[in-house]
């Protein structure tokens, strides 16, 4: 190409661009100012028949009206929380003051093989101290001329229950002439009954079983004992020392008891020394009371040992800063301390009380581990606030671990419907307790709302509600939310650092610990056996007709035997006690009694006299059971033959006496009734 044609070529490309090529049969087309859109670009223009199939999510939120979708959004938004969130932290209150202890120990002990030191010194300290307290708590001297004494519970006692020491009580002899030297623990007035006790027509519920007390009359040993008291043998042994006057109840105690043997009438009704006594106007076979100048130095220390704990324990909130430290150790202080010393399982031996501590505290351990791992990480670390965590996380702590005492004025045993409504007050306590915990979430939850952590919270509460509608539709099982397991249920929800959160997650560990060491890990789900024990079977009871009575003697009638009740269970056999005592058992098929002319089986008891008065007569008071075997069913309520030979029919329904709960166990002819 020459000079010319490139000129040309200039000309051209700045007059005119060159067009891109084109196939020739659009060429025309594609050009020019009416030309049509390129097809290569996208078309605007909408296409009527494409189908497009809305999500299902669409189709929901398309039936849900428009206020209501705002309102929903709205609310997400609310729970979401403020952008930023607010993350709680404690400035401490005299910020000077309270970290004086930190300062100190940074001037003293500047490194961590210095403090780790001082933290050794520490446990070994309060180990030493601990144990040293208890080796002397479980120590008792020999009492002169009555042996070292057998370590009780508040529930010992001679008498088992219903027809567990067999006819005329001959399974539980002695009955008179014998000793036991006996050491008893403090605080025996809080052991009640949860389940009405029969003593003759009278039942007994939320108050230590004592019946009787001083006499207003003189037997054979009234020189020998202590206030001239007498109880029947079916009473706690501990809680009528008390209430005789015999121990403190504050520090418990040693002593010695003599067996009174049988007494005509058992005064009482009256409250001694904290602890309410039940009177009884017939005799009893089995009785003891308390020896005179027999009581000797073997106190129960649980309060020097908790006072070592807290002191230690304090000393720890107030001196470290290490958040993991600190929980670990004063949880495994409030557990040993609780399990050994305040409120320990009811065990006749230190070693098997020991036993039992130990083997509870691995599980426990990994609990608080957990705890710690997800609620109380959060709520400590950083934390510099020494007197605030002192007095605000440890103190709850130390309060919930003392349930037995702290909490032990509401009014409230287990919450089942028979005792919400049998428990003076227990409605009303549990409106307010209720309420109490229902404010405390809602701040909770607010705070959580502030964080911005409030829909994973929500999300986990969740989970728990649903589990347990679930354990509570399950059939032939109750579900049972222990302390224990409320604490564990509670405990996320104070997972941050605020002052009240400080407050709640103390007091939660320690019900936690408290319910632990006392009772162990119950089931949250239970048989109906297990939450009826100590209540009514259901079982059928006996059919009974007086067919005579008179001054000296009455005859009842049963029926035939054997029966069937409801249950399809047989029954082939008749217990009768006589003033809370067996004295009378027979089967259909080997019948002690007499047998009528239509096939009925018959009993006549003639009047009981007590040898030391052949002339005075006594009311008696009758309750019947079927047995099925060696197993007896409900025992009715008590008819009661008067002295002067009526018959008063039995109110309807069954006592309460379930002998399952009884163990027997003999100790030079001491019985331990549980």
């Amino acid at each position: 190409m020459g000079p010319q044609d490139e000129e040309s070529a200039q000309g051209m490309s700045s007059h005119q661009a060159i067009r891109p090529y084109h196939d020739d049969s659009d060429e025309s087309d594609s050009f020019g100012p009416d030309a049509p859109l390129n097809s290569s670009r996208p078309s605007t223009e909408l296409d009527y028949n494409k189908t497009v199939n809305p999500t299902w999510r669409e189709n929901i939120a398309g039936r849900i009206p428009p206020s209501i979708r705002r309102g929903w959004r709205a609310t997400v938004t609310w729970v979401k929380g403020p952008e930023p969130p607010r993350i709680f932290s404690i400035t401490p209150f005299l910020p000077k003051v309270q970290h004086a202890p930190i300062a100190l120990l940074d001037r003293y002990a500047p490194k961590k093989i210095h403090r780790f030191g001082l933290l050794l010194l520490f446990y070994f300290t309060w180990l030493l101290t601990f144990s040293l307290i208890l080796f002397r708590s479980s120590q008792s001297s020999d009492i002169p001329g009555y042996g070292t004494p057998v370590r009780l519970t508040c529930t010992s006692r001679y008498w088992s229950d219903a027809n567990g020491c067999g006819i005329d009580g001959n399974r539980c002899r002695p009955f008179s002439n014998a000793t036991l030297a006996f050491r008893c623990p403090a605080d025996c007035h809080k052991i009640i009954l949860l389940n009405p006790h029969a003593v003759g027509d009278q039942e007994v519920v939320y108050k230590p079983l004592v019946i009787g007390g001083p006499l207003d009359y003189n037997i054979s040993l009234s020189s020998e004992l202590h206030d001239n008291a007498v109880y029947r043998s079916d009473s706690f042994i501990c809680a009528s020392a008390v209430h005789a006057g015999f121990l403190r109840d504050i520090t418990g105690g040693c002593g010695v008891l003599s067996l009174a043997g049988e007494i005509s009438s058992f005064p009482g009704g009256n409250t001694r020394n904290g602890i309410p006594a039940v009177s009884f106007p017939s005799y009893f076979p089995h009785t003891f009371g308390f020896l005179k100048n027999t009581t000797t130095q073997c106190r129960d220390l649980r309060w020097p040992a908790l006072i070592v704990s807290v002191i230690f324990t304090s000393l720890l909130a107030l001196f470290t800063t290490s958040a993991p430290v600190f929980f670990y150790t004063t949880s495994t202080i409030l557990y040993l301390t609780t399990a050994l010393a305040t409120d320990p399982p009811a065990q006749t031996d230190f070693p098997s009380l020991i036993s039992i501590a130990a083997g509870r505290f691995l599980p426990a351990a990994f609990c608080i581990a957990i705890t710690y791992l997800f609620t109380a990480r959060r709520t400590l670390t950083n934390l510099t606030a020494q007197i605030e965590k002192t007095v605000l996380w440890l103190g709850p702590a130390w309060v919930g671990a003392l349930n037995n005492y702290t909490f032990d004025q509401i009014p409230i045993q287990r919450l089942t419907p028979h005792d919400l409504h049998a428990q003076p007050g227990a409605i009303p306590a549990l409106i307010i307790v209720v309420l109490t915990i229902f404010g405390i979430a809602l701040g909770q939850a607010w705070s959580f709302r502030l964080e911005g952590r409030m829909p994973k919270y929500l999300m986990i509460y969740g989970i728990f509600v649903g589990s347990l509608l679930i354990m509570l539709a399950l059939p032939w099982l109750s579900l049972r939310i222990h302390h224990y397991i409320l604490a564990l249920l509670l405990l996320p929800g104070t997972a941050f650092q605020n002052r009240p959160s400080l407050v709640y997650q103390g007091l939660l560990v320690g019900l936690f610990v408290n319910g632990v060491a006392r009772w162990g890990f119950d089931s949250i789900l239970q048989t109906q056996y297990d939450l009826s024990r100590g209540q009514q079977q259901g079982s059928t009871l006996p059919m009974v007709d007086v067919l005579g009575t008179g001054a000296t003697n009455i005859t009842f009638g049963f029926g035939g035997l054997p029966i069937w009740d409801r249950r399809e269970k047989q029954y082939d056999g008749i217990s009768v006690l006589v003033n809370d005592v067996e004295r009378f058992r027979a089967y259909g098929d080997e019948w002690k009694g007499a047998l009528e002319d239509d096939g009925n089986l018959s009993w006549t008891w003639e009047r009981y006299h007590l040898k030391v008065d052949l002339s005075r007569q006594y009311p008696e008071y009758f309750r019947f059971a079927y047995m099925s075997g060696s197993e007896t069913g409900d025992y009715s309520k008590a008819g009661v033959w008067e002295s002067n030979g009526n018959w008063i029919e039995p109110k309807a329904g069954a006592s309460s006496i379930d002998t399952k709960e009884v163990v027997v166990r003999s100790v030079e002819g001491f019985y331990d009734g549980i």
